[in-house]
């Protein structure tokens, strides 16, 4: 009876093991993600070094979906430039071409307009009352991009049950391997 005993408290340690290898895991995947993301920051200068192109207001130089590379060096920003900007109070950034850029000489700052190549009028009515974006609204300039990739986001932010049903099979999968 005693050899019983010690198989099923055998049994249950390598149990107890390959869950805390498991959970171990499924921590340094999470950790490793979390350190390329900041990686990214600091190389970038950038808050968020990706984004993803949400609307077709940059047509036809960025369609909906594209994902943009961003990069945020001291260099003052000019008229042309392709910039992602965050304004107070809004959740998500956009994503614009600056059409005019005025430097004041008094205080070394500089007044930013910005518009979407699609778009009829600038950007002001997006500015919370704002004549003008300033340096800290700018999230970064925009150095590359991949076409259509940022559908994948779009597609599990518009149907939320895509996004839950994705992360479970991936944690299933994590929870489930022998490796």
């Amino acid at each position: 009876m005693g050899w019983i005993q010690e198989t099923v408290v055998s049994v249950k340690s390598i149990q107890i093991r390959q869950a805390l290898h498991q959970a171990l895991s499924l921590a340094l995947i999470v950790a490793s993600a979390l350190i390329i993301w900041k990686g990214l920051m600091c190389i970038t200068g950038s808050e968020s070094p990706v984004v993803v192109v949400l609307s077709e207001s940059m047509e036809p130089g960025f369609a909906r979906g594209d994902i943009l590379f961003l990069h945020m060096s001291k260099d003052p920003i000019r008229a042309g430039e392709i910039v992602v900007y965050n304004i107070d109070g809004r959740e998500i950034p956009i994503v614009h071409r600056v059409i005019k850029v005025h430097e004041r000489r008094d205080t070394g700052n500089a007044d930013i307009l910005t518009k979407g190549d699609n778009n009829e009028e600038d950007d002001i009515s997006f500015y919370n009352g704002e004549r003008w974006l300033q340096r800290h609204h700018i999230m970064g300039r925009a150095v590359g991009f991949l076409p259509y990739v940022g559908y994948i986001t779009i597609f599990m932010t518009e149907k939320p049950i895509i996004k839950y049903v994705v992360i479970g099979v991936l944690g299933f999968l994590v929870i489930t391997s022998k490796d």
